[in-house]
């Protein structure tokens, strides 16, 4: 009986360590292929130099959908189409434009740029004194008494200290979605709000406002200031708050209209009713050619697909690349798929998103039940080679957020994160900022993390 025990547990000793070395030789693969004949960096480069950014509604979004749907054609996938998802059409106009005026005559021009869903400014702009906040708590505690007929400026910024930089973001954001709406019921006549930017420089950087319940009559203008311009502004109150600043926004919100999902798969060979998707949002902000945010993660889910297909892999699962639309003000692209999903009663298990810059790929965060997590946590060695081993608990992305179930799996790709907030949402977001070792490093780590997730049956509505 012992001896049959110990024959067993060599066995499967054996089974596991040739199991292994298949999955070493499959991710070596997919590596190679994608750092000798990958197709993602050429794909960015038409997205952010032939096509440029790609705000929901634009001329510039309804030619990336174009773009990726052929480009997916190519490949020989079982199926590429088109998903319609109506979408908001903001407009920013033409430039804007803001100065401080110390006394009467004495101005000095200071960088600026519409929030996204800002109203606009009067025809003439606004000009007023400025009081200056770190919170949205502070405007309850000076009132209206002392912020009527004033711009807000919010100047709390990102924390420094934070390694983890969308910890710092998510501490300071909310003055930029917020602000307006909480100063415009307090009287404000506007609002300057610090960008969400670690570094400092001169590019201001955008991002959405949202007025929540507010009549649009009582909404007010607001605006993001470069970092450079906050810190001339805050110490220029120091010395004077008596100082004017004026600003002319000329953005405009029109009716919505129809876009799409981009959406291709390979159809799975033994349980093609599971599917696993990997995806970006194909929207992006208008400043600069988004090619961080999200062109990147766009290009690389598609890679995915490519990259398997190239490899010889079959998976048991289905494996959809999905392109979302108005990720970045509105998030129609993520549930109008999650609602369609629902109404045909499809079963997603898994879902992966690169949402966080084209940066050398550091691992995944993972939603998960402990008993997939434990799972995950094996593969950790897998990875090591390639430097993207840091699995953590808390990942997915805003597009794929939406299809969250019991006992779905949902991930992210965790680039480092040191760099992408001197991008994010500003003019600099543009294709020469993009490594193209570094991006092809994260489509092959995605691809690895989708194979062994198919493979092993991760999520288990699947099991």
């Amino acid at each position: 009986m012992r001896r049959t025990f110990i024959l067993i547990i060599i066995v499967l000793q054996v089974l596991n360590s040739t199991a292994q070395t298949n999955d070493q030789e499959q991710i070596r693969k997919f590596y190679d292929l994608a750092l000798t004949q990958g197709k993602s960096y050429d794909w960015l480069n038409y997205l952010s130099n032939q096509i440029g950014g790609r705000l929901s509604g634009s001329v510039q979004a309804e030619q990336a959908v174009n773009y990726t749907r052929a480009e997916l054609d190519s490949l020989g996938l079982d199926r590429v189409w088109l998903q319609p998802v109506m979408v908001p059409k903001w407009v920013r106009g033409t430039p804007e434009f803001a100065y401080l005026e110390s006394k009467p005559g004495y101005t000095s021009n200071i960088p600026i740029c519409a929030l996204g869903g800002s109203v606009a400014t009067p025809p003439g702009g606004v000009k007023a004194e400025v009081v200056e906040v770190q919170s949205l708590e502070e405007l309850e505690t000076l009132g209206q008494e002392r912020i009527k007929g004033k711009i807000v400026f919010f100047n709390r910024p990102m924390d420094p200290r934070l390694l983890n930089t969308f910890q710092a973001y998510g501490g300071a954001v909310d003055q930029r979605s917020s602000g307006a709406a909480q100063a415009a019921r307090y009287g404000a006549v506007g609002v300057i709000v610090r960008s969400m930017n670690l570094r400092l420089d001169d590019y201001p950087h955008t991002g959405s406002t949202n007025y929540g319940d507010l009549p649009e009559k009582d909404r007010i203008p607001a605006a993001a200031i470069s970092t450079n311009g906050a810190e001339f502004l805050s110490t220029t109150l120091k010395l004077n708050p008596e100082v004017q600043f004026y600003f002319k926004l000329n953005c405009k919100q029109l009716e919505d209209v129809q876009s799409y999902n981009v959406i291709g798969e390979i159809r799975g060979s033994t349980k093609p009713e599971e599917i696993m998707v990997v995806g970006g949002h194909l929207d992006s902000w208008d400043l600069g050619d988004g090619a961080h945010d999200d062109g990147a993660g766009c290009v690389q889910s598609m890679e995915v697909l490519r990259l398997l297909k190239k490899s010889g892999y079959k998976p048991k699962r289905t494996i959809r690349v999905v392109l979302f639309m108005n990720e970045e003000n509105g998030l129609r692209g993520g549930r109008k798929y999650a609602a369609e999903a629902e109404q045909k009663g499809e079963k997603h298990v898994f879902a992966l998103e690169s949402d966080a810059g084209g940066f050398t790929p550091r691992g995944f965060g993972f939603d998960s039940s402990d008993a997939d997590f434990e799972k995950i946590a094996g593969w950790e060695s897998l990875f090591e080679p390639y430097l993207s081993d840091h699995f953590i608990r808390g990942g997915g992305g805003a597009d794929i957020r939406p299809l969250k179930k019991e006992g779905m799996v949902l991930a992210g790709l965790r680039p480092d994160s040191q760099r992408y907030f001197a991008h994010h949402h500003a003019q600099n977001d543009t294709f020469e900022h993009v490594n193209r070792r570094e991006l092809e490093l994260g489509a092959a780590a995605m691809t690895s993390l989708i194979y062994l997730a198919d493979k092993y049956e991760l999520g288990s509505i699947g099991n």
